[in-house]
């Protein structure tokens, strides 16, 4: 079932994303070369529960942590571990869920542990550059299938990249999966129409090589690329309005000027 969310419950959506948006910052500064997946993990949930919330993925569905942390050719899902050492140059993508009373705010971002290598960046500028491209698709009228066709048109077919299919988006709200169902991949002009009030997640995971994942690790969770390829992911939790796409996750309010939600 869809849901068109009110003022209000956007309001409390959009107060999840400013903790969520706080914690990101945040790792910037804590994220180098010597700290282990678990460090990560660990301060990720006390900076959650330092600001009056919960991190919606603990013990969702059985998952142990806070976080999900992949380094390099992780693609998602990756456990925390003692045993992951991040090394000067390590692709980490950290993804969470802040309930904050209720209200949840899903988001994903890439950070680089040191100094990225040009084939990092580019992967990096890549994938955000397809997000907000499936994020501008995202207006009153539009089908899901828009928001898939114009990140992978842009990913595989100008960049020469791998759009992964497994692991979509999806519509949030009380709950942490909601439809409609997101794929980053498609065809324009097709699937759900989109409504103003929708609230999604727009979340693409972009592989250098092979868009295919492996087999999940023995920890249940963890998924790589099926070529060992480097992969990204950047998300954003978002509300379809009658003026265009605003993002409940900004991480950078200048840069998303337009794509600000203000309450009526």
């Amino acid at each position: 079932m869809i849901t068109l969310k009110s003022d209000r419950e956007i309001k409390g959506m959009q107060a999840a994303g400013d903790i969520m948006v706080g914690l990101f910052h945040a790792l910037e500064d804590y994220i180098k070369p010597g700290i282990t997946t678990w460090d990560v993990d660990h301060f990720a949930y006390n900076y959650i529960t330092a600001h009056d919330a919960t991190p919606g993925e603990l013990n969702f569905e059985g998952y142990k942590y806070s976080t999900c942390v992949s380094v390099n050719d992780m693609i998602c899902h990756g456990c925390p571990s003692k045993d992951i050492l991040v090394k000067d140059g390590d692709l980490l993508k950290v993804d969470t869920v802040i309930n904050y009373h209720g209200y949840l705010s899903d988001s994903c971002h890439a950070f680089v542990a040191g100094t990225p290598s040009p084939e990092v960046q580019k992967l990096m500028d890549v994938t955000l550059k397809a997000l907000y491209l499936g994020i501008d698709q995202a207006v009153v009228g539009n089908r899901i299938g828009d928001i898939g066709w114009a990140i992978q048109n842009y990913a595989e077919n100008e960049m020469g990249y791998g759009v992964v299919r497994e692991y979509i988006g999806h519509g949030i709200g009380p709950t942490m999966h909601e439809k409609p169902d997101v794929p980053h991949y498609g065809e324009a002009g097709h699937g759900t129409r989109l409504k103003a009030g929708m609230t999604i997640t727009i979340e693409p995971m972009v592989n250098i090589g092979d868009w295919r994942s492996g087999e999940t690790a023995d920890d249940g969770w963890t998924v790589r690329t099926l070529d060992g390829s480097l992969s990204c992911q950047y998300e954003h939790t978002l509300v379809v309005t009658d003026d265009g796409p605003k993002i409940l996750s900004s991480f950078d309010n200048e840069f998303d000027k337009k794509y600000l939600w203000n309450a009526k």
